[in-house]
């Protein structure tokens, strides 16, 4: 049986602590000097509007960094850090520019000479990864004779555990993207995002965990100082020992179970050598779900039923929601939130992503998305269909279809949608170990 190292370092003091998990994993010494190399962080959300709470959502530019520094070391030049940043519009390039400047990857260009793309703005290339599946990759990274893959140490609300492989999503298109959460039983997320390591250049895989996120992948998650690295040459070995630290068993993780089947590889890690730390040691649980009730007032999140509100179904968001649509459905519930007064509304059903189907009995059926639309907009269960087409759904037309139903939600939380992550921020102030320090250059 072949064995795959993975290292697990702690991370205790700039530059050292990535060299030492770098050179424990086997070191560079397969990359040549001549040799291509695409680094890709993980940056899933970004805003200009307020400080963005960084810790365990995006890759720390400390490890992006230190990375850079090991590869000039090596005599290497001819690195391109690239990512795709997830924006309400295809069009905004200023957003994946801010992040850039920002985190200090123009920095990094001015001082080593490396290139910082937005994969959305460069070409893709069509894949076939088997099976039926088709996904275009960035040619930035399909063309490069390496990739350092630097994703954060999370737990994921759909995916349970977001790492090494599923950070590559960011290398795809958006229909790609969306084509990942499909509707389809069988090759659902899981399915495909399992593959998104099978047809890559070899990647060395560095998992960021000065900070892990507990019920990821944003902003709305739980945010931890931990000081952990996790290294290897082989993806999936990383993914499995950073799956354990986060306390699940990668045999209960559909996407992780699906990729080692594909290799033919042992989920239980019977196949791996640990160098340093250990990992029951430094393991400790992170939730990956929010949690929903259902009672005889309604379905919705298990805060808002313990608020008491009634007369709303908000089913639980299934894995054929996609990010674009993820991401405002966070503002959706905060705004219902706020709109509660403490009179029953009308027997509201709001409907989300490519797979549920009517309730029988509803008043009103808001279908949230164009995916949502097409697939009920002749159901027979629906009393008075308020339909929001659009592919992400305007938040405006959002207002207006809560409004339509009865949910009288406030408008400057759909006009200031940027403003959110700030509430969010506030959790963290004050607290030391939240060091901003880490992600400037």
């Amino acid at each position: 049986m072949q064995k795959h190292t993975v290292a697990i370092v702690r991370y205790e003091e700039p530059l050292e602590s990535v060299k030492k998990a770098v050179g424990m994993a086997g070191g560079l010494d397969r990359i040549s000097s001549g040799s291509k190399i695409f680094i890709k962080p993980n940056i899933v959300f970004w805003t200009k509007s307020v400080p963005f709470p960084k810790w365990g959502v995006i890759t720390t530019s400390r490890v992006i960094h230190d990375m850079v520094v090991l590869l000039k070391d090596k005599g290497i030049d001819d690195i391109t850090i690239g990512e795709g940043v997830v924006t309400a519009s295809a069009k905004d390039k200023e957003t994946p520019a801010h992040a850039f400047e920002t985190l200090g990857y123009k920095e990094l260009e001015k001082r080593y000479g490396v290139k910082a793309v937005n994969v959305m703005e460069r070409p893709f290339e069509k894949v076939d990864l088997g099976d039926g599946i088709e996904l275009s990759f960035n040619t930035d990274m399909l063309n490069s004779d390496f990739v350092i893959d630097l994703p954060v140490l999370k737990s994921h609300n759909q995916t349970m555990v977001s790492l090494g492989i599923k950070n590559l999503k960011g290398t795809i298109n958006i229909p790609s993207r969306k084509k990942c959460h499909s509707a389809d039983p069988e090759k659902d997320l899981n399915f495909y995002v399992s593959r998104l390591a099978d047809k890559t250049p070899p990647i060395f895989t560095l998992i960021d965990g000065i900070y892990s996120l507990e019920r990821g992948p944003a902003f709305d998650g739980k945010m931890h100082r931990k000081n952990i690295l996790i290294a290897s040459w082989d993806i999936l070995s990383a993914d499995l020992a950073g799956c354990r630290i986060l306390g699940h068993d990668p045999a209960n993780v559909p996407h992780l179970a699906h990729a080692a089947a594909g290799r033919k590889r042992p989920v239980d890690m019977s196949d791996i050598d640990i160098a340093g730390e250990s990992i029951e040691e430094l393991a400790a649980y992170h939730e990956y779900d929010f949690a929903y009730s259902k009672t005889d007032e309604g379905v919705m999140p298990a805060p808002m039923a313990k608020q008491g509100i009634k007369g709303l179904f908000y089913r639980k968001y299934d894995l054929s929601m996609c990010t674009y649509c993820s991401a405002l459905n966070g503002v959706v519930l905060s705004a219902i939130k706020f709109a509660w007064k403490g009179e029953p509304w009308n027997n509201v059903e709001i409907l989300t992503g490519k797979q549920m189907t009517p309730t029988p009995g509803m008043e009103k059926t808001i279908l949230l998305g164009k995916c949502m639309y097409k697939a009920n907009k002749d159901h027979p269960d629906i009393k008075e269909m308020i339909p929001v087409k659009g592919c992400p759904p305007d938040p405006k037309d959002v207002l207006k279809a809560l409004r339509q139903a009865g949910i009288p939600v406030d408008e400057g939380l759909f006009n200031q949608i940027d403003q959110l992550p700030g509430f969010f921020m506030a959790r963290y102030q004050d607290r030391p170990e939240f060091d901003e320090s880490f992600f400037k250059v």
